[in-house]
């Protein structure tokens, strides 16, 4: 439960002050939200959750609270086609940290991809090397959406897949 005392998740306190933003009791449910979660909330999800233990918390506080934290680039903001943003924290202790995204185009499921093997692994680096390279830019992550049928929509859809 936020606190208002900086005494939550470690470090966020020293990241908020270190770019000039309070750690305020919002700001502290809507990161402990997201910590809480595999899911890729939208700002109304986010909303709902944190709203039933705290019904003075907005929606407008949310969003506003995510612009920061996207800014600040604590969270990422996807666009995953459904007409919604979703967000996710971009490090967390309770998640792997570098994944990709699988989006179905039918039913909007979204799967973490994290298994990589190695071959993907250095083919990535490979990319990363290249783009670096070609264009003198020091790459310090990247985001990877793939986008098609999930297994269950692919059955539906029949041999040809749409």
């Amino acid at each position: 439960m936020p606190r208002g005392d900086g005494k939550g998740p470690p470090g966020w306190k020293g990241r908020f002050r270190g770019c000039g933003h309070r750690f305020t009791i919002p700001r502290q449910a809507i990161i402990e939200t997201l910590e809480k979660t595999s899911e890729h909330l939208s700002a109304e999800d986010i909303y709902l959750k944190v709203h039933k233990q705290y019904p003075n918390i907005g929606l407008t506080t949310v969003y506003r609270t995510l612009e920061v934290l996207a800014q600040m680039r604590l969270v990422f903001k996807f666009d995953f086609g459904d007409g919604r943003a979703r967000y996710e924290l971009s490090h967390s202790d309770s998640k792997k940290d570098h994944h990709h995204h699988l989006v179905c185009t039918s039913c909007n499921r979204i799967i973490d991809y994290t298994d990589f093997i190695d071959e993907e692994v250095e083919l990535l680096n490979k990319t990363e090397k290249a783009l670096s390279k070609k264009f003198n830019f020091k790459i310090s992550n990247h985001l990877i959406q793939f986008y098609g049928l999930c297994e269950k929509c692919k059955k539906t859809a029949g041999p040809l897949g749409g």
